[in-house]
């Protein structure tokens, strides 16, 4: 899952051509992320879910928090501490938690992707609460999203896994919550935003992870490791400063488009590497999520970029 950013909002610069720095973020953000849910589905099987995230958000916040301070970032306010925490627990602890809790329930990494893959859906649901309207694709898209959903819930791999199911959709809706939420709050400028939520987040994570009695059986392998590391770096800093970097240079529905990417990315990958498989209903279901998500993004690439407010 990604680290949210409000980068958004800044002024979209005018048409350009696709230089190395723009190819190289899409690459982050399409597979970097989408091989995130297979490193998971790795590191859990050495590390318990809850303390490899926990340490996996501590890490990069910390030093994503350390760097901006050297650069000269101001730290944040009490108030803005408050509001990255709440944003952070929403989309961090409950949302990237509740998927390395999923995965660790046997639930396979392409399957955790697709259902993670529904977040547009319920950021429109989460948006017409906070007097957001929606056109009538949008919601034509949410509606072919809920069938997709329940093709999706009648594979077997989420058959076997009732706990896991439930854990994917309650982590996509906690991140659609949290990032429209994060909209109406006072957070931290830029990157220092996605460090403090990090750093919370992760000391949450820790919380959880000591009160549910995990520990660790052995000391992990390297691969165990690896697997930490991967998640710290190229999943929380590097796909994070992608994303950032996106945001600022294309339209929000092509940055976003991680959604309908990343799905196939991690069943690619978890058919490669360690053998997954999905079944006909999952296949199915990915196609009507995927087009789902397309409909919902359709009316992005036709909006003007909003201004900053």
């Amino acid at each position: 899952m990604a680290v949210p950013c409000l980068a958004a909002e800044l002024p979209m610069p005018g048409p350009r051509r696709f230089p190395l720095p723009l190819i190289a973020a899409f690459f982050a953000l399409y597979v970097i992320w989408g091989s995130t849910y297979l490193v998971i589905r790795i590191g859990v099987e050495y590390w318990p879910p809850l303390m490899l995230a926990g340490i996996r958000f501590c890490t990069a916040g910390a030093l994503m928090y350390g760097y901006l301070r050297w650069r000269g970032v101001p730290a944040p306010t009490w108030a803005q501490w408050k509001a990255a925490g709440m944003i952070g627990i929403l989309l961090l602890t409950f949302g990237n938690g509740a998927v390395s809790v999923a995965e660790h329930t046997g639930v396979t990494s392409g399957v955790a992707a697709l259902a993670v893959a529904t977040v547009p859906l319920f950021t429109l649901l989460c948006g017409y609460f906070w007097g957001a309207r929606n056109t009538r694709l949008e919601w034509a898209g949410v509606i072919l999203g809920m069938i997709g959903i329940a093709m999706l819930n009648m594979g077997s791999n989420l058959q076997s896994s009732p706990l896991g199911a439930g854990l994917l959709l309650f982590a996509a809706a906690s991140w659609a919550f949290g990032s429209v939420w994060s909209r109406h709050l006072p957070l931290p400028q830029g990157a220092m935003a996605s460090a403090a939520e990090m750093l919370i987040a992760g000391v949450v994570l820790l919380i959880g992870s000591a009160l549910k009695g995990e520990h660790l059986e052995a000391m992990p392998p390297v691969e165990g490791w690896l697997a930490l590391a991967y998640l710290t770096v190229f999943g929380s800093i590097i796909a994070f400063n992608a994303y950032m970097y996106l945001l600022k240079h294309v339209r929000p529905a092509a940055a976003t488009s991680y959604a309908y990417v990343n799905p196939a990315v991690a069943v690619l990958l978890g058919i490669v590497f360690v053998g997954e498989t999905i079944g006909l209903e999952e296949a199915l279901a990915m196609l009507v999520i995927i087009s789902a998500v397309l409909l919902i993004s359709l009316p992005q690439w036709r909006k003007p970029k909003p201004e900053i407010r």
